[in-house]
């Protein structure tokens, strides 16, 4: 993949060279728009993800894969530079969908004109990290052939639990909050109040829109309505698809109400699930003022807004 993805950007530069400088190069407003959805690990980013891969033809934009070293959710000071600089100047990347598991970044802080917009998708915590500790032990039905980091270890999560396990720890919840708090050390201070603050701000006012994983089709029916450029038969695709839109882990065991209260007693796990009912109840907020139900289908409402009194009167 990434041979291909090397291929594909010396094509690229090697037109760029043929055409011209880039500053010639003019985007209508239409296509003068960059999408980061930094996601989070075990939310269903990849079924969303290849909804984006399996449009970006047919809908004439890019999609672009953000692989960190390590899957490193923090870039040091000077990946944030190139960062911020190849997305707002990459213009024959416009328009441009990407995607990784990289924290939340203020734009705003570069000086750039135009700031990206910002989408994800959280889920139910104690449910992302049972998911994520399968997941390491037995991978999924997306790439089964491929060797996992804990392949091998057999104990379930009850167990790991039980025995005061560190792939299990309360610890291991706190991702969520960092990844929409950010870049600021603080962020990744675990059980910290201000970053939780934080992680609340940023999806208010630096969030277009953030979905949940229990709620994934609505998610995607409101991006559609909101941003068609990109998402146009989204829908669709999502209800239908047979291969691209599907992804389970293997093996997966779900815990006893024991594990669960075990879990349930720790600060962390308060502080991450205080954050998951912020983001639903302001998912649902959302969703409440923009569709409709009838017969038990959903339905996007049409305009409700006009212009009126315009002034002053055309001759």
């Amino acid at each position: 993949e990434r041979a291909i993805a090397r291929h594909e950007v010396r094509e690229i530069e090697q037109r760029h060279t043929v055409d011209g400088p880039r500053q010639d190069v003019t985007l209508d407003e239409e296509d003068d728009v960059v999408i980061i959805y930094n996601r989070v690990p075990k939310t269903a980013s990849t079924s969303f993800t290849n909804i984006a891969y399996d449009l970006c033809a047919k809908n004439k934009y890019h999609v672009l894969h953000i692989n960190t070293t390590k899957n490193n959710p923090v870039m040091s000071l000077q990946d944030q530079v190139r960062f911020v600089k190849n997305v707002t100047s990459w213009k024959e990347m416009k328009p441009g969908f990407y995607h990784g598991h990289v924290s939340y970044l203020d734009f705003a802080k570069f000086g750039v004109k135009k700031k990206p917009i910002y989408i994800n998708v959280i889920r139910d915590p104690i449910e992302r990290l049972v998911s994520y500790y399968y997941f390491l032990r037995f991978g999924d039905d997306y790439r089964p052939g491929l060797r996992r980091r804990k392949q091998g270890d057999k104990k379930t999560f009850d167990e790991c639990v039980a025995a005061g396990g560190s792939d299990c720890a309360p610890e291991k919840l706190w991702l969520q909050i960092p990844f929409f708090c950010g870049h600021s050390s603080e962020c990744w201070n675990v059980g910290s109040r201000w970053a939780l603050e934080q992680a609340k701000y940023n999806l208010i006012n630096e969030y277009f829109l953030v979905g949940v994983t229990e709620e994934l089709e609505d998610f995607i029916m409101l991006l559609e309505a909101a941003l068609p450029r990109f998402f146009r038969g989204a829908t669709e695709l999502y209800r239908t698809g047979k291969k691209s839109h599907l992804r389970k882990t293997t093996e997966k065991k779900l815990p006893t109400k024991e594990t669960i209260a075990k879990l349930q007693q720790s600060e962390i796990w308060k502080m991450e699930n205080e954050f998951y009912e912020f983001a639903l109840e302001q998912f649902q907020f959302v969703r409440a003022h923009a569709v409709r139900e009838k017969d038990g289908e959903l339905y996007i409402l049409a305009q409700n807004f006009f212009y009126e009194k315009i002034y002053p009167k055309s001759i």
